[in-house]
């Protein structure tokens, strides 16, 4: 083989390196992987469109990603449950196919205006499914009337599978960016406490015993006064930005601190300390919140007193009727102490 073959057979397989990647980000974003799912749908199944449409809420999808469209008909449309195609798909959770849109009899027809305006008459839906839940729905669509064979279901549902799973991964990525701000929010939080609470602290009082030990100099002694007040008001909007900086939402609150306690045990033991977030968990009230931090908390003691570790992994999973925490170490435990007698 020739140099210049060796460089076009390496430049071939860096191209297609870079396009994987591209892939990979693309489906650890929400809005890539929807847009990429409209145009793959025309790719993988012939059609002359394909559009998404993103549940709001369980009873009602929003057509938002669209490819292969000429108009603006379809955009931003609304779709009850048990209306149009998509509508049926969300009521059955199967996909539904009709070889004329507005003339059959399988459907209801609400939606017959946007789709003549958009000059459809073949189309094909199927549901959009992760973790079990229906989260959106993939069109298909032919702008004469035809009949879309198991053929062309079945690609659909390749599709659509792989969107599954684009998605929920999407979702596991933003909670993943959103608990890393909320851990950087605790971070300034205490970074803030400590050295400008400190600081405010510090300079009232210090005012405070000027104040006392002034007599016979009003001009100063009001100066000083007002210095106290302004004191005052910034320590109390220190407060207000150190609550602003606490907020967070009780599911977001159980991840980052266990990933806050993972930190803080690394930093004060060197031992490597990793929080995995195995799945979404369910929201959780402040008590349960606690309660599960407290434990993580003492587990995480008895690892650095006892077990002699040289890594720990703290990990949290929903189960069927709540979450579970684990602490798991590699360590060995304490040395057995010797003892005289049985047993």
């Amino acid at each position: 083989m020739t140099a210049k073959e060796h460089v076009a057979e390496y430049s071939a397989v860096l191209g297609e390196l870079l396009r994987e990647r591209e892939k990979l980000l693309g489906t650890l974003d929400r809005v890539a992987a929807l847009h990429g799912t409209a145009r793959l749908i025309r790719e993988a199944v012939g059609a002359k469109a394909g559009f998404v449409a993103e549940l709001d809420r369980p009873e009602l999808a929003v057509i938002r990603w669209m490819s292969g469209t000429r108009t603006d008909a379809l955009q931003d449309l609304e779709v009850p449950v048990g209306q149009g195609i998509g509508g049926r798909v969300l009521a059955l959770g199967r996909p539904v196919r009709v070889s004329d849109y507005v003339s059959s009899p399988a459907i209801t027809h609400q939606f017959d205006a946007q789709v003549r305006g958009e000059g459809l008459a073949a189309m094909l839906a199927v549901p959009i499914v992760a973790r079990g839940e229906t989260v959106a729905i993939a069109y298909a669509a032919m702008r004469e009337p035809a009949d879309f064979g198991d053929d062309a279901v079945r690609r659909l549902e390749e599709v659509a599978l792989d969107a599954g799973t684009a998605l929920h991964l999407a979702k596991v990525a933003e909670t993943d960016r959103t608990a890393a701000v909320a851990g950087e929010r605790l971070r300034m939080q205490s970074a803030l406490h400590d050295s400008v609470g400190a600081l405010l602290f510090s300079i009232g009082v210090q005012v405070r015993d000027l104040t006392a030990d002034l007599h016979g100099n009003p001009g100063l002694e009001a100066r000083l006064h007002r210095l106290e007040g302004d004191v005052s008001a910034a320590a109390g909007a220190l407060r207000e930005s150190l609550l602003a900086l606490s907020e967070s939402s009780p599911e977001r609150a159980l991840p980052v601190e266990l990933a806050e306690h993972c930190r803080s045990f690394q930093a004060r033991c060197g031992v490597p300390a990793r929080f995995v977030q195995l799945a979404a968990v369910p929201p959780l009230d402040a008590e349960r919140t606690a309660l599960l931090v407290s434990a993580v908390r003492e587990g995480l003691l008895n690892v650095e007193k006892h077990a002699r570790a040289s890594s720990v992994i703290v990990s949290l999973v929903a189960g069927d009727d709540g979450v579970q925490v684990v602490v798991a170490d590699d360590g060995t435990g304490a040395a057995p102490v010797p003892g005289a007698g049985v047993g």
